[in-house]
């Protein structure tokens, strides 16, 4: 009796610890948002933009993403001409912006991919009320409901 009672004890005492470890962001939301995120990329026909790949993505804050999340840093031209890399990084920040925008939302998900696309295209969670940047924004939740509604398939997303 005693040993059960010190197993329950024990369970219920680990138990928040075991709920704080779970991700609060699912494969599927993270593969939803990268896809809308790249589907949203506002594209420039100016072939010496400073902004490289289908998600449109500054040289200097490549650096910073690929140090973090590859423990290397990219060239902007290596970023540039490997899709299946460049969506390893883009999904290892939207996989940490979408967690901490879920957590302060209390897993409201539609305001969690607002606040995301917003510090995507500004740098700041909020402020995409307007112009611009409000219509980005809702474009990238269009697309964020659309890739999230598709049958799940085996295969990763493509980078078409």
């Amino acid at each position: 009796m005693q040993l059960l009672l010190a197993g329950v004890i024990i369970s219920v005492g680990l138990y928040p610890l075991l709920a704080e470890t779970k991700p609060p962001v699912s494969d599927s939301q993270v593969a939803a948002m990268v896809e809308a995120l790249r589907l949203a990329a506002p594209q420039t026909k100016n072939p010496n933009s400073i902004y490289y790949s289908a998600w449109q993505v500054k040289p200097e804050t490549l650096k910073g993403w690929s140090k973090n999340c590859l423990k290397k840093e990219l060239t902007p031209t290596q970023f540039e001409t490997d899709p299946k890399t460049a969506r390893q990084i883009i999904s290892c920040i939207v996989n940490r912006e979408l967690s901490k925008q879920l957590k302060a939302t209390n897993n409201n998900e539609t305001a969690a991919v607002r606040s995301a696309a917003c510090w995507w295209i500004t740098g700041l969670y909020t402020g995409c009320d307007k112009g611009f940047t409000s219509d980005y924004v809702q474009r990238v939740i269009s697309f964020y409901k659309q890739e999230k509604a598709k049958p799940k398939t085996v295969n990763s997303p493509s980078t078409r």
